[in-house]
């Protein structure tokens, strides 16, 4: 399919050769079984977790006891056990840093690039994944230590002042103050039955055909829809959904900077039909259209029109982009990154999107409208969409963003379920400093320092310079983890020793999966649960620590 070009009129920060453009991918939080919950960069509060959610910078997430959660960089899997702290620290086009301060963490990489960082960022020390492989990491707050498992691939670890190697079928336990204890790896427990079974159900998929292995959420495409050539589009899919189903109609609306508003769908499939690619109503059914591959598709928000205007009165309403239709972003970004982000289906070469035709503003159904409150407040957009016909049509206004600003419900995206469980974890594990290698950005900037800028410029996301201005004007404005750094000695890493009677007893290990529970509790038995700290410590963490050894930790940022 030959791309057509079309001059189109976007408004850039400051020249284009100045803009910070955002992150071309996002993780994707695509499975969860019991409760997990989510914190969201720039909020203080915990909502719980919605499947599909596209995780950032700043963001957090906790498992309860006896739930999972896993998610997907592209072809790379993330995934906590029971009672799991995780948040990422950094994650743009070339780093995923995560912060990981309790529990167990599985991380599959299927594919990495030659100049792309994995970095798991510990209370003990920084782990830096160096190849494909499986890894496993666990942090036990009572005893102050981590370990982690290398399956396949190979890791280093900086940690105590000096760096060492953890190989293909090796368990490495390290505390504080202490020589790390490298050993042949632990057996598999249920955390590991867990991690397999997610294993062999993605190696049944079969490598994706019509778009790239990068495009996060192929992996559900075969399996809920078909694929057809269509003459005029190339190769589409048609979703297997009921009769009368539209896009952007089944989920519901989140706030997600730098992004802005994004669209959460409730499918199971969800996430790559509606952040890349465009749909087409074929004969009164609809059909995604992912248009000419690219080597990593960038992601958006929400591939939408909106639709309001003076005449318009019915709250909220939006179409679907048709195939070759511009996205036009509402937030700040460059001509480059325009062009990138369109590039699968139009050559963006200029700027005025008024000689667009919008193929999907005709087609009946295919414009949903919601109450402004709904779709501020993050609420399902089923239970309350009205479907907006030609009488409401006659005097609308396309644009590229719905003009409203964000409320906190709308930061917290969490699909209006005010009754949905959310445990977190208590405010000292957030605040527990983690020892990085790499550097980490600057702390999001709490929602309520920004609020008033946000209403100021009609809900689109601030500037890259208006977030610094905050930031300098009003320090207390951040929040985060506290991040201390790890800078390696110039020593060999110490080999492989196999010294069983020195390995502290159970380190880090999980309890028993029928370890007892108590009766108001009636989920299943964590898979990692703390030793007593007075037993199972090793001696030496209740030493005091070298000097010379002792990793300088700075407040970065504070919670």
């Amino acid at each position: 399919m030959r791309l057509p070009s079309i001059a189109v009129s976007v408004l850039l920060t400051a020249g284009f050769a100045l803009a910070q453009d955002p992150p071309s991918r996002v993780a994707r939080l695509n499975f969860m079984d019991g409760n997990v919950s989510y914190q969201p960069a720039g909020l203080d509060q915990w909502g719980a977790a919605s499947l599909n959610y596209p995780l950032t910078t700043g963001d957090h997430i906790y498992s309860d006891i006896g739930s999972h959660a896993e998610m997907h960089i592209g072809p790379n899997a993330l995934r906590l056990g029971s009672q799991s702290n995780f948040g990422y620290l950094n994650l743009d086009d070339r780093t995923v840093q995560v912060r990981f301060t309790e529990g167990a963490l599985e991380i599959r990489l299927r594919r990495v690039e030659d100049d792309e960082l994995y970095e798991v960022d510990t209370p003990q020390g920084a782990i830096s994944l160096l190849r494909t492989g499986e890894y496993r990491i666990e942090t036990d707050p009572n005893r102050n230590a981590t370990m982690v498992t290398v399956r396949a691939g190979e890791v280093e670890v900086t940690a105590n002042g000096a760096a060492f190697a953890v190989h293909p079928r090796q368990t490495a336990y390290f505390a504080d103050g202490q020589q790390p204890d490298i050993r042949d790896a632990n057996p598999p427990d249920a955390f590991d039955e867990f991690t397999n079974a997610r294993n062999m159900e993605e190696d049944r998929i079969p490598p994706p055909v019509h778009v790239p292995p990068t495009m996060i959420g192929y992996q559900d495409l075969d399996a809920n829809g078909v694929w057809r050539n269509d003459g005029a589009y190339g190769w589409v899919w048609i979703p297997r959904v009921q009769p009368g189903w539209a896009p952007y109609r089944h989920g519901h609306w989140a706030f997600v900077e730098p992004w802005g508003w994004t669209w959460i769908d409730n499918a199971s499939w969800g996430f790559a039909p509606f952040h890349y690619g465009r749909w087409v109503n074929l004969g009164g059914v609809w059909a995604w259209v992912p248009g000419n591959p690219a080597p990593r598709p960038v992601y958006s928000p929400a591939l939408v029109a909106f639709v309001g205007g003076a005449g318009f009165g019915v709250g909220v309403a939006w179409f679907p982009l048709g195939p070759r239709e511009p996205f036009i972003p509402a937030y700040h970004v460059s001509e480059v990154y325009v062009r990138q982000v369109n590039i699968t289906q139009v050559n963006v070469t200029n700027v005025n999107v008024t000689n667009v035709r919008y193929v999907n503003q005709g087609v009946p159904g295919a414009v949903t409208s919601v109450s402004t409150a709904a779709f501020v407040g993050s609420r399902s957009v089923a239970a309350e969409a009205r479907v907006a016909g030609p009488r409401d049509m006659a005097s609308a206004q396309v644009m590229s963003s719905p003009g409203i600003a964000p409320q906190r419900e709308s930061v917290l995206g969490s699909g209006g379920r005010p009754d949905a469980v959310v445990p977190h974890p208590p405010q000292a594990m957030m605040a527990r400093q983690v020892m990085s290698k790499s550097p980490v950005p600057a702390a999001p900037v709490r929602f309520e320092a920004k609020q008033q800028a946000l209403q100021e410029n009609a809900g689109r996301p601030l500037a890259p310079e208006q977030l610094q201005q905050i930031r300098s004007q009003h320090p207390e404005a951040a929040r985060g983890g506290q991040v201390g750094t790890e800078k390696p000695m110039n020593a060999p890493a110490p080999p492989p020793v196999n010294r069983m009677d020195s390995r502290p007893p159970n380190a880090v290990r999980p309890a028993p999966e029928n370890r007892a529970v108590p009766a108001e509790v009636q989920r299943p038995a964590p898979e990692i649960r703390p030793a007593p700290a007075a037993e199972n410590k090793p001696a030496a963490a209740n030493e005091k620590k070298p000097a010379a050894k002792k990793a300088k930790k700075t407040e970065k940022e504070k919670p």
